[in-house]
């Protein structure tokens, strides 16, 4: 099963470029039953992306480019009447596919964010008096552009969280770029067709089951809940630490941060997680998720900075 996956893998990267860290993400988040936000400039193949993955997983997909005048029932599906019966039928919306691409989320005002928020946490929508299970496989993949600011709206701390990664993708070097070129003349003249088998949803399933049973030590498990928990209580590590963090992640980030590293082991072909797992996933599940403060800010302290600093500071089992 492992090799299907790892065929996805390089189906991916054959068709995206330049960006490993973005395909093995997303190949993560679909494994470890999460949803994905890509931050980078325009035209960085991100909706290339998580096209690939729609023609090499079997599903529905639908993008939805999120703009200011969006409303929710634009997502959801509304209730439409029928003359004919005189009565209201429930018109599902672009929600109700397996894999959706949020293109552009901060565009979209809160309460079309918050309608999401629901799809991304409860996988349902409600409409009215009546709730709707969405499809059991249910990936969201949002973009936001970091450059453009004006006439967008910062996702809330509660959706963030929701998100199981957060991944910074960035532009590629001059040989990937020459890549680049030969790979969309091949595609402007139809010789660029790769012969994929898709990935059926059982085998999924079948796959993040696989993922739970792998062996976790007890040591790591710990390594896991400290490397949190020096989020919350930095001061007990490190002064210079609690002056960047206001505040730490949630019980939501240590879940990921264990099911990632599960996946990640589970990809490489270990039936075991070892500390490079979790460390290597750590910076792209807790990336969101801490808020810093004023100082942090000033003095030019990021995220990542901080997770550094963590990583370093928590002794490793």
């Amino acid at each position: 099963m492992v090799n299907a996956f790892s065929g996805l893998k390089a189906y991916l990267d054959s068709q995206v470029l330049g960006q490993p860290g973005l395909t093995e993400g997303i190949l993560l988040a679909l494994l470890a039953n999460g949803h994905l936000l890509v931050e980078g400039p325009p035209g960085l193949a991100k909706t290339r992306a998580v096209n690939a993955l729609a023609h090499g997983v079997e599903g529905q997909f639908h993008r939805i480019q999120f703009t200011p005048d969006l409303l929710p029932a634009d997502l959801t599906g509304t209730d439409i009447y029928r003359p004919e019966t005189g009565r209201f039928e429930f018109q599902s919306g672009p929600l109700f596919h397996h894999i959706i691409l949020a293109d552009e989320i901060n565009r979209a005002p809160a309460k079309v964010q918050s309608a999401l928020l629901e799809a991304m946490a409860e996988k349902q929508v409600t409409v009215g008096r009546n709730t709707y299970p969405l499809p059991e496989l249910f990936l969201v993949m949002a973009t936001q552009n970091p450059l453009e600011q004006e006439g967008t709206y910062p996702l809330p701390e509660a959706q963030l969280d929701r998100f199981l990664l957060h991944l910074k993708v960035d532009y590629p070097d001059a040989a990937t770029e020459l890549a680049i070129l030969q790979l969309t003349r091949n595609e402007a003249l139809g010789d660029a067709s790769v012969s994929l088998n898709p990935i059926s949803q059982a085998d999924i399933f079948a796959a993040r089951k696989a993922i739970l049973q792998l062996h976790l030590a007890e040591s790591l498990q710990h390594y896991i809940v400290a490397l949190i928990m020096a989020t919350r209580d930095a001061s007990a590590y490190s002064d210079t630490l609690a002056n960047w963090i206001g505040y730490g992640a949630s019980p939501r980030a240590t879940i990921a941060l264990e099911r990632c590293a599960r996946a990640k082991a589970w990809l490489a072909g270990r039936d075991f997680v070892t500390p490079d797992d979790v460390q290597a996933v750590f910076h792209n599940v807790l990336r969101h998720r801490l808020i810093l403060t004023y100082a942090a800010e000033a003095e030019g302290v990021s995220s990542d900075d901080v997770l550094n600093e963590i990583l370093r500071l928590v002794p490793v089992p």
